[in-house]
């Protein structure tokens, strides 16, 4: 699950760090990721594992990290 996620990072998060170099629980706006391209982020998760985000889950800290997303998708998977 964390190279899907960290492919579509290097694809969507517009990040000035390699995605490669950015730690699980390294914080993704820090590392340069706008709030216009979480939201890209989130789409190609949600296009990706074929689930939709609910509203609960439409918060910065639910994409504010690879382990963050992770949890996220793990409770959204079956």
């Amino acid at each position: 699950m964390n190279e899907k996620i960290r492919r579509i990072l290097k694809e969507h998060a517009r990040l000035v760090t390699d995605v490669e170099q950015i730690g699980d629980d390294t914080d993704l706006y820090q590392a340069g990721m706008t709030s216009h391209a979480s939201v890209n982020v989130m789409l190609a998760l949600e296009a990706e594992f074929d689930i939709e985000f609910p509203d609960r889950m439409l918060k910065r800290s639910v994409f504010e990290s690879i382990a963050s997303m992770r949890t996220a998708l793990e409770e959204l998977t079956p």
